[in-house]
């Protein structure tokens, strides 16, 4: 299976990267020491909802810059965020769990990879793997197909 990009880009560091970090579900203490140690290095976090990072970033002891990078502000932060990547590192983060699955991380990500720069994935937390673990369903198959609506109407 060919893909559509080089996976060369994503591991290398003689340019600024942009780190897709996993972050706790539910419980602050469930993050790598990798994650929190980039988190206390960027020089910016794009957090999906930053309340919840700064709780995480509070708990840890991180002091950090955040933006507001959501599904309602991305197309006007994306450039923004290159921008910033030109400069140094630059984490992304969702409310919880791995950006960029059913997340509006995923453009982001796809902007990065489009500039040239380097984007590595920090795997932590997932709620896909963590709801398959527990359901007693066979796992060595599966099909994800996206999160459950949050409104009865969706």
């Amino acid at each position: 299976c060919a893909l559509p990009i080089s996976l060369a880009r994503y591991n290398r560091r003689e340019m600024p990267t942009l780190y897709v970090i996993a972050t706790p579900i539910g419980n602050l203490e469930d993050v790598t020491l990798r994650a929190l140690r980039l988190l206390g290095q960027v020089s910016l976090i794009a957090a999906e909802d930053t309340r919840t990072t700064r709780k995480l970033l509070s708990h840890h002891g991180i002091r950090a810059r955040l933006l507001s990078y959501n599904e309602h502000n991305k197309a006007a932060r994306i450039p923004r965020l290159l921008a910033a990547l030109k400069e140094g590192d630059v984490a992304l983060v969702s409310e919880g769990g791995t950006p960029a699955i059913s997340d509006p991380g995923l453009d982001l990500v796809a902007a990065a990879v489009e500039a040239g720069f380097a984007v590595t994935p920090i795997p932590g937390p997932s709620a896909v793997t963590a709801a398959l673990a527990v359901s007693g369903l066979p796992a060595r198959q599966f099909t994800y197909l996206g999160f459950l609506p949050r409104r009865r109407a969706n």
